[in-house]
């Protein structure tokens, strides 16, 4: 029976590892015991002075999923590739994932979010790029990741005024 398994490698040798065990079960005639090796990414969006920037990042550095069938060739081709340092489990023993674990880890919820992360701080001097009150200068307050939101006190006659805009219409000073 195919299950899910948690195969632990050197970090930043997730791609080699999948090519490798690719590679490996073709050529040792292992192929049927292997369906699918996944490398489990996330889409990231990144704003940087005002450009809006997206990469595929890696959630589980160190760490290759393999659906497989669990035999004794089967462990031995994934324990022999090179930069595979094991199976994730008691004492090195393959634990095969359970189906929310897997769904969880490949993101198979029904809405899936594209994570942002903000390279602001607060306290930091930002300028209003866009909207009502661009060409504004101010401080931020507060940031809502959640949101894509940052609250920005700009200076509107001579008061500080507390201003909700997005992360894609502010720039750093």
């Amino acid at each position: 029976m195919f299950r899910w398994y948690v195969v632990n490698t050197y970090s930043g040798h997730e791609n080699k590892v999948k090519q490798n065990l690719e590679h490996r079960s073709v050529s040792l005639g292992q192929k049927r015991f292997m369906r699918q090796i996944v490398v489990p990414t996330e889409t990231v969006s990144e704003v940087k002075d005002g450009e809006k920037k997206t990469k595929e990042q890696r959630t589980m550095p160190g760490y290759v999923l393999v659906n497989m069938e669990l035999n004794e060739d089967s462990w031995q081709l994934v324990k022999g590739t090179p930069g595979v340092t094991g199976f994730v489990g008691a004492s090195n023993e393959p634990v095969p994932l359970t189906q929310v674990e897997v769904d969880r880890l490949l993101k198979r919820e029904v809405a899936q979010k594209v994570q942002t992360k903000a390279q602001f701080s607060i306290g930091e001097s930002v300028k209003v790029v866009s909207g009502p009150l661009s060409d504004f200068s101010g401080e931020i307050s507060e940031i809502n990741q959640d949101a894509q939101k940052l609250k920005v006190l700009v200076s509107i006659f001579g008061r500080e005024t507390p201003v909700e805009v997005g992360f894609d219409q502010v720039k750093k000073i």
